[in-house]
């Protein structure tokens, strides 16, 4: 159990993240798209030109709590004040311990379900160990549809493609995704990428870490695939992960996909 001192500062944190799409939005050159209300400044998804806000909702380690009230209460506030702030993209896995539970356990009791985009992935081996996760994913979610559905780290890509495919025709799933972390993927990805199978891609990119913006970034733009990045406030290629950002494991859908000018 995390000590009082360290549960008071990550709840400050994940305070500050409820408005993060706002504050950032702020000095953004785009400002101008955000309406008199502080509507979430926007972009396309290339498969489809659903509009989705560029700033979303990671849960890594922050969402991977108990069912205790004074436990979920500051996570409340943050489901509760993204939608308010016109945010709806929220990230998770099951790799993130209870994460995808609280997420739907929140958002079922606040009603928010039709004002989010649920993100989630798929991280087994073998078509019948991923669907009994994917479903495992829908119940803990409490949802009959989830927006995005991603190939975590490109573990058995191939069987859950195929599953997804078929998902996405019948209206479980919305959009297909695949992910890495790390660059030394990045030439796995971009083949992938140009199968034209895929809706998203998450990778890592940040003032910290830029080799995508020569290669996975572009060929994105280029096939019509929305880019999210992980690791978006990361301080240090070297160093560890930066903790203040691991509560929210910076998510951003960029369907941009910035290259270096």
């Amino acid at each position: 159990m995390m000590g009082s001192v360290a549960m008071t500062a990550r709840r400050s944190v994940l305070k500050g993240l409820a408005g993060a799409g706002v504050l950032i939005a702020a000095g953004h050159s785009d400002a101008r798209e955000r309406s008199i209300n502080d509507t979430a400044i926007k972009r396309a998804i290339p498969a489809s030109g659903e509009q989705i806000p560029v700033i979303g909702l990671g849960t890594y380690q922050a969402f991977d709590v108990g069912n205790g009230a004074s436990e979920r209460a500051s996570l409340k506030e943050v489901l509760q004040g993204l939608t308010d702030s016109g945010g709806s993209v929220v990230d998770s896995s099951p790799m993130y311990g209870r994460a995808e539970e609280v997420v739907g356990d929140l958002s079922a009791e606040l009603a928010l379900r039709p004002s989010l985009f649920l993100a989630t992935k798929v991280w087994t081996s073998g078509r019948d160990a991923g669907v009994r996760q994917m479903e495992e994913s829908f119940r803990l979610l409490k949802t009959q549809t989830i927006d995005l559905m991603q190939i975590h780290n490109l573990v058995d890509w191939k069987t859950h493609t195929t599953t997804l495919r078929q998902w996405k025709q019948e209206g479980r799933v919305r959009y297909i995704g695949i992910t890495h972390y790390h660059e030394g993927a990045y030439d796995e990805l971009m083949r992938l990428i140009k199968t034209r199978q895929y809706d998203f891609v998450q990778l890592n990119y940040s003032i910290a870490e830029r080799d995508a913006e020569s290669s996975v970034l572009p060929l994105a733009r280029e096939m019509g695939v929305a880019c999210s990045l992980e690791y978006a406030v990361n301080r240090s290629r070297s160093g560890p992960r930066s903790s203040t950002a691991a509560p929210g494991r910076s998510f951003s859908s960029n369907t941009s996909c910035p290259t270096r000018r």
